[in-house]
């Protein structure tokens, strides 16, 4: 025996106004199952609720509502199946881009707090020690830009392949891996398989500092300076980590292995 329910019912179920699901009745998107003779109510069922969900589901990912009404016409099931599926993949990517987004707020947070209680970031040469880190190395990007940081994860995913999806997973990081004078951009993978852009760093004692765009010279030949002093003359590779200090704002973190 179907189960009916009134407009407000299947609006509060769905997460939508009534009004919305009398306009989708208007256009010809999702009409209720029965209206009832006597006092005209609109009632649906099961099936409308799977397909207001649907609705509901292709609206966040701005589908026009043309283009969502076509989809919802589709006889052949598998033409169904194989859309939402490429639709959930799009919901992972915004997922996935809006965590990105959400923790880039959360330093830049932190940043500001600290610049309000008067404690501002190191800036100073200091060591830091750092477990071994497996990083993936880009086939084109050299320097950060605000394009190519903001689809950062975007971007690895097409180098690797779809089908190589599920088996790389990668930090909120961006970095630049500098050897023998070529400088490649780098995430650092939590999750991989074997690929030819993959790199491990060694774990161990890392001489860093931080600079801005506009000191990233004077630091660096400090830094070079300072890893001579200490024995390692031709340092065998160095990194550049960007740190968000804002929205749209980075500083870089240089980091040289010593031990």
């Amino acid at each position: 025996m179907k189960k009916f329910y009134s407009v407000g019912e299947a609006a509060k179920l769905v997460g939508m106004t009534a009004e919305a699901l009398r306009h989708y009745d208007r256009i010809g998107l999702v009409s209720p199952h029965k209206t009832d003779e006597w006092t005209k109510y609109r009632y649906y069922t099961e099936e409308e609720i799977v397909r207001l969900n649907t609705v509901r589901a292709l609206r966040c990912m701005d589908l026009p509502l043309e283009e969502i009404k076509k989809v919802l016409k589709f006889n052949d099931f598998n033409h169904i199946v194989a859309f939402l599926e490429q639709a959930e993949r799009s919901a992972d990517e915004k997922i996935a881009e809006l965590q990105s987004v959400k923790e880039r707020i959360r330093r830049a947070k932190v940043f500001y707090k600290s610049k309000n209680a008067g404690s501002p970031l190191p800036d100073s040469i200091f060591i830091r020690e750092l477990p071994t880190r497996v990083i993936l190395l880009s086939d084109s990007l050299t320097e950060p830009t605000i394009e190519n940081l903001w689809n950062y994860h975007r971007h690895f995913f097409a180098q690797i392949g779809e089908e190589n999806r599920e088996k790389f997973a990668f930090e909120d990081i961006a970095g630049i891996y500098e050897k023998d004078g070529q400088r490649r951009m780098f995430t650092i993978c939590t999750r991989s398989a074997p690929n030819k852009d993959l790199l491990p760093l060694p774990a161990g004692k890392y001489l860093c500092a931080e600079c801005t765009e506009q000191t990233r010279g004077a630091v660096r030949g400090e830094l070079l300076a300072r890893a001579e002093a200490n024995g390692h003359a031709s340092p065998p590779f160095l990194v550049e980590l960007v740190v968000l200090t804002g929205i749209l704002q980075w500083k870089y973190e240089m980091q040289i292995w010593t031990e």
